[in-house]
C-alpha cells in the first residue's frame, strides 16, 4: 500500500519547493521525516543522515535552481530527501517503487543528479571541476571570443559530511577550491558523526566552533584561506533558507557550517517497535515531540567524555536520535532476527582470535577506516581493545599507510574494511606497502560477488590484490581456514615461517558461512549459533603456527627450531589442496579423473555440488575432483603438473572478475606449456568485466554460469566435443 502525505505527493521537481508557501515548508518536512521513518521499517536504508539533513535539502531546493544550481552530494547517502524533491517521491512512498532508485546519487536517474558516489571526500573536488569549467566559459564569453559560449552552470554546491570531511581528499579539495577562487559554496553536514564515532583532530575545532556559534579561533576553514559562516540551527529549515539565500551567486568560495541532528525524529521505541518504549537514557520516549518536525529532545549528543561509543547499549536493530551509531543503517524491519550475514559473523571472529593476544603483543593493532560494525567490529569490542584498536575515519588511504609503519617498527597492524574501500588506497598499497614489504594484514570484506550496489561490488578485489607485486591474497573457504590463515598472516615479525610481506585474507562470503551453517562445506560439525569458542584452538602467544591436514595446530618452542620449519608452513599456507571431505576425492600423488574443479574462495560450495552432480549423473557419470587453491597470488605448479597428467579437464571457478583475474592465470599456464605430454582443456567460469547495480547474487550467478546447471553443462558440452574432436 502506497504511504500517504498529503504536501510531498504535490512536489515532482525544485519548481514546486519554490512555489511552495514558505509558512508550509516545517510541514513538508515533517511529512518527509515520517515518510523516511516509515520507509527505513520497511526497506531499510541510510536512514540517519537523511534524517538529519531533511530541513537543509529542503532549503538548498528553495533557494537554489537545480539542475542549472548544480549541487554535489557526499557521502551521497545523504540524497534521499533530495531524489524525493527531484520527482522520486514514490521510490520512498510506495513500496511497489523501492527498488526504483539507488541508495546514491546517480545520473542514470535523473539530471538532478551529478554523479554517481557512494564513496567519501569527493564532492569538494568534484565542484573545484564544475565551477572551473564554469567560470572559464564565462570568461571567454566576456573576452568576446564564444558567443555561442555555454552558460548552463550556475551556482556550484558541495554537500559534504556525516563523517566525510576527514577524508584527504576532501582536504585536497578545499585547499584547491581556495586558490580557485570564484563562485563555490561548500555546505558541511556537521551531525558530530561518522559512519560511527568521529575520530581525528579536526574534531575538536569543530566542536568548538559549534560551542562558539562559530566564532572562535582557529578555524580550520580561515585557515586555507576559504569564508565561513555558522548555522547552529540545522534543523530549521527557515533559518537554513535565509542562511542559503546570503551566498548565493556569492563571488568566492565559502564553507556553511550547519549543525544538525542525525537520525533526528527517531528513538529507541519508535525505531524498534513503532510505538512508545524506553530510552537509552531510561526515560519515557512516548509523545516527546519537540518541534512541528518530529525531532524529539534527545539526552546522547553533549557529553564530554572522548567520543568511542554512542553511549546506547541497545541492539543494532533499536535506532535513536544523535549520536547512534546504529542508526547510520537500518535494516527493515522483516529482516529482524535474522541470523548475522558473513561480514559480522566472520569479523567477529576474527575480532575474537585476535583480541585474546593483546595482553602479550603489545604491537598488534586493528585498524577500521570508519566502518566497523559492517564487518563485525563490536561496541564492546572496541572499548575492551582500548590502544590495540584505531578508527581513523573515513581515511583508507591512511588507515594502510599508517599500518605500514606500525609494521615498520616492528607491530603487528590488521586493516579491516569493504573490499571496494580499498580501492581507495590503491596506490599505498603498491608503494608503502608491498615495494616496503611491510608486514600488513587486510581483511577484505565483502569480496566476491554479491548483490551490493554499483559503488560497493567487490567483484573487482582479486584482480586488484593479487596482481600487485609481492602481495600474497589468501581466500579461505571455512572457519577452520579462515582463522588459520589469520594465525600465519599476524605471525610475529621474525618468527619461523612467518609471511615476508603483506597478506590479504579475503573474509568468507555468504555461500561459505551457508555452507558451514548447514555442514554442506564438509565440517566435522554445523555451525552452532555461537561459534567463538572455536577461537580457542588458535590461542598460542609467542608460539609458531603451522598446519595440519588443512587444519591449524599449535606448535611448541621445540618444534619451532626445526631447520624446515619455516619453508613447510609457508608451503602448506600457499599450495592448492584436494578437498579433503568426499571419500572419493582422490589426493595429490594419486590424481586421475575426467574434471578437475578449482575453486577460489567463495566458490568452494558450488564446486562441492557440481562435482557431485557430475558423479552420480548416469550413464554421463565423470570423475571429478575438488581442489581448493587456497590462494589467488602464485600457481602451485606442482598441483598443476599433476592435474595435466590425469584429467582431460581443468574447471576454474571464482566469484569475481574473470578478465585479470585468477582463472585466466591457469588457462595461460596450460597453454604456455613445451613439449610433450597431455594438456588438458580448461573452463574458466567468473564474472564479466562490468558494473552491476543491486542484481541479486542468484540473479548474478545465473548470469555467469556459477550454477550446478551451468558448471555441469559447460563440462559436459566440453568433454564431448573433445572427444569427438580427438
Amino acid at each position: 500500500m502506497r504511504m500517504t502525505a498529503g504536501i510531498l505527493n504535490t512536489i515532482h521537481g525544485p519548481a514546486d519547493v519554490h512555489a511552495l508557501d514558505a509558512a508550509r515548508l516545517p510541514e513538508l518536512c515533517a511529512e518527509i521525516r515520517a515518510a523516511l521513518i516509515r520507509f527505513g521499517h520497511a526497506h531499510g536504508g541510510h536512514i540517519g543522515s537523511n534524517l538529519g539533513m531533511v530541513e537543509a535539502t529542503v532549503a538548498l531546493h528553495r533557494v537554489f535552481d537545480s539542475p542549472r544550481d548544480r549541487i554535489v552530494f557526499d557521502v551521497s547517502h545523504q540524497s534521499y530527501v533530495h531524489k524525493m524533491i527531484t520527482g522520486r517521491a514514490a521510490a520512498y512512498l510506495d513500496p511497489a517503487h523501492f527498488n526504483d532508485v539507488t541508495g546514491f546519487t546517480n545520473p542514470d536517474e535523473s539530471a538532478h543528479d551529478q554523479f554517481t558516489l557512494g564513496h567519501t571526500g569527493t564532492s569538494i573536488s568534484l565542484a573545484c571541476g564544475l565551477a572551473k569549467t564554469r567560470d572559464m566559459r564565462r570568461a571567454a564569453g566576456r573576452d568576446g571570443g564564444g558567443s555561442d559560449v555555454r552558460d548552463d552552470i550556475g551556482n556550484v554546491i558541495a554537500v559534504i559530511g556525516d563523517g566525510s570531511l576527514s577524508s584527504g581528499i576532501a582536504f585536497e579539495g578545499l585547499n584547491n577550491a581556495a586558490e580557485q577562487g570564484g563562485n563555490l559554496i561548500i555546505v558541511l553536514n556537521d551531525n558530530e558523526m561518522s559512519i560511527a564515532g568521529d575520530f581525528g583532530g579536526m574534531y575538536g575545532p569543530l566542536a568548538r566552533l559549534r560551542a562558539s556559534n562559530g566564532t572562535c579561533q582557529p578555524n580550520l576553514f580561515n585557515a586555507l584561506g576559504l569564508d565561513y559562516r555558522y548555522v547552529e540551527a540545522g534543523n530549521d529549515v527557515n533559518a537554513l533558507v535565509a542562511a542559503f539565500r546570503e551566498v548565493k551567486d556569492i563571488d568566492h568560495p565559502v564553507v556553511v557550517h550547519i549543525h544538525t541532528l542525525k537520525g533526528a525524529g527517531l528513538d529507541a521505541g519508535d525505531a524498534a517497535t513503532g510505538g512508545a518504549a524506553t530510552s537509552a537514557a531510561g526515560t519515557s520516549t512516548a509523545g516527546t515531540a519537540g518541534s512541528a518536525t518530529g525531532i524529539r529532545p534527545t539526552g546522547n549528543v553533549s557529553h564530554t567524555e572522548p567520543w568511542h561509543s554512542d553511549l546506547c547499549n541497545l541492539p543494532d536493530r533499536h535506532l535513536h536520535e544523535g549520536q547512534c551509531e546504529a542508526s547510520h543503517w537500518q535494516t527493515p524491519d522483516k529482516a529482524l532476527g535474522r541470523p548475522e550475514d558473513s561480514r559480522k559473523h566472520y569479523g567477529r571472529l576474527a575480532m575474537a582470535f585476535l583480541e585474546r593476544r593483546f595482553a602479550t603483543e603489545p604491537g598488534l593493532v586493528v585498524i577500521s577506516p570508519a566502518t566497523p560494525g559492517s564487518n563485525g567490529i563490536t561496541h564492546e569490542f572496541r572499548e575492551r581493545a582500548g590502544s590495540h584498536y584505531v578508527d581513523c575515519g573515513i581515511t583508507e588511504a591512511h588507515a594502510v599507510t599508517f599500518a605500514a609503519g606500525i609494521a615498520k617498527a616492528g607491530g603487528t597492524p590488521v586493516v579491516a574494511t569493504t573490499a571496494s574501500f580499498f580501492q581507495r588506497a590503491y596506490d599505498q598499497l603498491f608503494q608503502e606497502v608491498s615495494l616496503n614489504r611491510s608486514r600488513i594484514t587486510i581483511l577484505d570484506f565483502l569480496g566476491g560477488l554479491s548483490g551490493t550496489d554499483n559503488t560497493h561490488s567487490g567483484a573487482y578485489d582479486a584482480g586488484m590484490f593479487a596482481n600487485i607485486p609481492g602481495m600474497t591474497m589468501l581466500a579461505p573457504t571455512g572457519t577452520d581456514d579462515y582463522l588459520a590463515d589469520l594465525a600465519w598472516a599476524t605471525l610475529p615479525q621474525g618468527a619461523p615461517g612467518a609471511p615476508d610481506g603483506p597478506v590479504t585474507i579475503r573474509v568468507p562470503g555468504q555461500r561459505i558461512l551457508d555452507a558451514e551453517r548447514t555442514g554442506e562445506n564438509g565440517a566435522d560439525r554445523p555451525l552452532t549459533a555461537d561459534e567463538f569458542s572455536r577461537t580457542e584452538r588458535w590461542e598460542a602467544p609467542g608460539a609458531v603456527w603451522s598446519l595440519y591436514d588443512g587444519r591449524c595446530r599449535y606448535v611448541g618452542p621445540g618444534e619451532s627450531e626445526s631447520a624446515d620449519l619455516a619453508g613447510r608452513i609457508r608451503n602448506e599456507i600457499l599450495s592448492y589442496r584436494p578437498d579433503a571431505k568426499p571419500a572419493d576425492v582422490r589426493r595429490s600423488g594419486d590424481m586421475a579423473g575426467d574434471v578437475a574443479i578449482l575453486a577460489l574462495g567463495n566458490t568452494m560450495p558450488l564446486a562441492r555440488r557440481a562435482a557431485a552432480a557430475l558423479r552420480q549423473d548416469g550413464d554421463r557419470a565423470l570423475a571429478a575432483t575438488v581442489i581448493d587453491p587456497r590462494q589467488c597470488t602464485e600457481l602451485d605448479t606442482a598441483t598443476l603438473s599433476l592435474l595435466r597428467d590425469g584429467y582431460r579437464l581443468v574447471v576454474t571457478l571464482e566469484d569475481g572478475q574473470l578478465e585479470g583475474g585468477w582463472g585466466e592465470k591457469v588457462t595461460a599456464y596450460y597453454a604456455n606449456l613445451a613439449g610433450g605430454g597431455n594438456v588438458p582443456r580448461v573452463l574458466n567460469f567468473g564474472a564479466v568485466k562490468e558494473f552491476t547495480d543491486r542484481v541479486p547474487l542468484d540473479e548474478l550467478e545465473r548470469r555467469y554460469g556459477l550454477t550446478v546447471e551451468g558448471v555441469t553443462g559447460r563440462v559436459h558440452d566440453t568433454l564431448c566435443c573433445y572427444s569427438e574432436a580427438r
